[in-house]
């Protein structure tokens, strides 16, 4: 059969969009939405076409075979252009703080306190006392003070640019000493020596990487240094022969010739987290009780918060960062600083089982258990003899570069469906109505119940059965 002759079959796109179901569509979606799909959706049977034809392979060249399938891709292609490119999507994964999935969820006093901002206007930068302009900072400020001791605080919109601002005010053209094993990079291709350089401030190495006296920083000292700096190593650890300088120690050499000493905490903590059984991080308190004079930290790691740059330390050295023209530049907005303060209150009254973060991580293996046990009796329904459904024993991670090498005992609800292999399996899923998200292992489809909510037991099974 000749080409152009079938090409000539595709229906217009008038035609299309006299359909009922495009006209019911239209009505939901709006005009131009549904005008584009319908385009596209002839546009990809048109290739369809040329492709059989190239290949040799067999096609439906008749008119209603064509419609109907230009029609049947539109819809889909409607669904596709209507829904938000990004949405909400099933952490299936254990991975607590997983980057790519937008880390730390926040808890519902946050989600609760930003739209009660977003919904009208807000007092960001007024003083409702005073009736003049007020700084936005004040929001958190007295709360982050209050619960770790530090005399000023101010937020940026992430803990890179935190680092980036505090080093351009207190260092540029200046230098800064640190430990050679503290040079890390984080994801996203962050190292600390390019994000130094960027700064101004000229970076001076001491020690070794597995070994770093304080001697060495000493010796380093002359009348151009600026700073003393301590990074915490984030997403590695060392073991073996190691050995840093604690922050204390390098406080006492600060004072000892008049030099101010920043550490950057990486993830950043408020609560003790041997408490609770998990393994020793330093909390942010420890450093302002050391003594140090800047302390930057993340707000959606182990915090559990909104993606932020805190900085908190001495008032000297933080009013020098306000006042530098890049915190402008790097500030965050009223819906960042409405999540912060709902979840610093939370700190502040010690609900800890409110940050959904912590609560992860502190699930019991009874907990996980009955979850797991929950999950995979509602699975089991759906899958109904087409494949299998297992409760195992696995690990799950902390993520977001936080206690690196630490390993949560967990239990997953492993599928293995009999049509379907695991990379299809989770390729359907991702592209369901609403996406889930889980982990591949000895050819099983993994779903960690550490990091599901309750209500996303009932959406996993429907999800399920919408690929089957």
């Amino acid at each position: 059969m000749d080409r152009e002759r079938v090409l000539r079959k595709l229906p217009k796109v008038n035609d299309l969009l006299e359909e009922e179901s495009i006209k019911v569509l239209e009505h939901q979606c709006g005009r131009q939405t549904v005008l584009k799909a319908v385009r596209d959706g002839i546009e990809e049977v048109r290739r369809l076409i040329e492709r059989s034809f190239e290949e040799g392979l067999e096609i439906k060249a008749d008119e209603e075979a064509l419609k109907k399938e230009a029609l049947d891709r539109a819809v889909e292609l409607v669904a596709r252009y209507s829904s938000y490119s990004l949405k909400k999507v099933i952490n299936a994964t254990g991975v607590v703080l997983h980057t790519n999935l937008g880390r730390a969820p926040l808890p519902e006093e946050a989600i609760k306190n930003i739209a009660d901002v977003a919904r009208g206007y807000s007092n960001l930068e007024y003083d409702l006392e005073e009736g003049k302009r007020g700084e936005r900072y004040d929001h958190v400020r007295t709360l982050l003070c209050e619960i770790t001791g530090a005399e000023d605080a101010m937020v940026v919109n992430n803990n890179a640019a935190a680092v980036l601002l505090a080093l351009s005010a207190l260092a540029s053209g200046r230098e800064v000493v640190i430990s050679r094993g503290q040079l890390v990079e984080i994801g996203g291709s962050f190292r600390v020596p390019d994000v130094m350089a960027q700064s101004g401030a000229r970076l001076v190495e001491v020690g070794t990487t597995n070994k770093t006296r304080l001697s060495d920083y000493e010796r380093a000292i002359n009348e151009n240094t600026a700073l003393l700096l301590k990074v915490h190593t984030s997403n590695f650890k060392f073991v073996g022969f190691w050995s840093e300088v604690k922050i204390e120690e390098l406080k006492a050499l600060g004072l000892k010739y008049g030099i101010p000493v920043m550490e950057d905490l990486g993830s950043g903590v408020l609560v003790d987290l041997e408490k609770f059984g998990l393994p020793p991080e330093p909390t942010v308190q420890s450093s302002v009780k050391a003594g140090t004079d800047v302390v930057t930290f993340s707000g959606d790691k182990l915090l559990g918060g909104p993606q932020a740059g805190i900085i908190l330390g001495k008032k000297e050295y933080i009013e020098k960062i306000k006042s530098h023209p890049l915190a402008r530049a790097l500030r965050i907005d009223k819906l960042t600083l409405s999540a912060l303060e709902a979840v610093l209150k939370i700190y502040r009254n010690e609900d800890y089982e409110k940050i959904p973060v912590l609560k992860m991580l502190l699930r019991s293996s009874e907990e996980l258990e009955r979850t797991a046990e929950k999950l995979a009796e509602e699975l089991r329904k759906v899958v109904n003899g087409r494949g299998q459904v297992e409760v195992l024993d696995d690990l799950s991670a902390v993520g977001g570069g936080s206690l690196p090498g630490v390993e949560l005992p967990t239990k997953v609800v492993a599928l293995r469906i009999h049509a379907l292999g695991p990379d299809d399996l989770a390729k359907k899923l991702r592209s369901a109505r609403i996406p889930v998200i889980g982990r591949i292992k000895k050819e099983r489809f993994l779903l960690d119940v550490r990091t599901l909510a309750e209500e996303e037991l009932k959406i996993i099974p429907e999800m399920v059965g919408s690929v089957l």
